[in-house]
């Protein structure tokens, strides 16, 4: 099986995980990325079960309406029954790598209002210790060089992702070189950097639940699983 296909596999184990819980009153949470576009591209073949969806990105909010789903803005939802999106890393703490597509700042914010978080992955995203892929870190532009100066400070090497700019209109250093053994407290640590708006790591809220293909299927890996 490709990694494509993989992708495509998670995506439609990620429509069949939360059907059961959806009814027509449901919003459905979206992220950004590859492999959600496969989760909505899954999801269209089961609009007609739930409300609509919230977008983490405006390219995700452009595919989902492409396909005939409600898009709605975040702030005129107060519930939502589950989120699905992607991950650039995850460890066996369910913690995560986001933001290689720049949209953290707004995943972290649907992440956080959704009841159950199922990230959806192929198995080249699995490692023992986070940091090998880059941790994005999305910065207020004038902060941008003493955001970086304060990275340096803890052995990393930030990277400013040139000719980007998030959806907010801010700018994405890339961190480089991290060993990440303790996720939870990195990402408490970073947001408290002045200038920063929020980082790549979903400790303080991980997954619920990942769905990760494999050349042999998807697999379901919780907690203590």
């Amino acid at each position: 099986m490709t990694q494509d296909e993989m992708k495509k596999a998670v995506g439609q184990a990620a429509v069949d995980y939360i059907k059961p819980r959806l009814d027509k009153d449901s919003i459905v949470g979206v992220g950004t990325g590859s492999t959600a576009n496969c989760f909505i591209d899954a999801l269209a073949e089961i609009k007609h079960l739930f409300d609509g969806a919230v977008a983490s990105s405006e390219a995700t909010a452009e595919r989902l309406q492409a396909h005939g789903i409600q898009v709605y803005d975040m702030n005129s939802v107060a519930n939502m029954e589950v989120y699905v999106d992607g991950a650039d890393e995850f460890d066996d703490g369910l913690n995560l790598i986001k933001g290689g597509g720049g949209a953290l700042t707004r995943e972290k914010i649907v992440a956080a209002v959704a009841k159950e978080f199922v990230c959806i992955v192929d198995s080249t995203k699995h490692v023992d210790v986070m940091g090998e892929f880059p941790l994005p870190v999305e910065v207020i532009p004038m902060a941008r060089s003493q955001v970086a100066r304060e990275l340096v400070k803890l052995d990393g090497m930030p990277v400013w992702r040139e000719n980007f700019v998030t959806d907010n209109g801010n700018v994405i250093l890339d961190v480089h070189d991290l060993e990440i053994t303790d996720p939870k407290g990195l990402e408490e640590h970073l947001n408290n950097i002045v200038g920063v708006v929020t980082n790549g790591l979903f400790a303080q809220r991980g997954a619920d639940v990942v769905l990760m293909g494999t050349e042999d299927g998807v697999q379901t890996i919780k907690l203590n699983s």
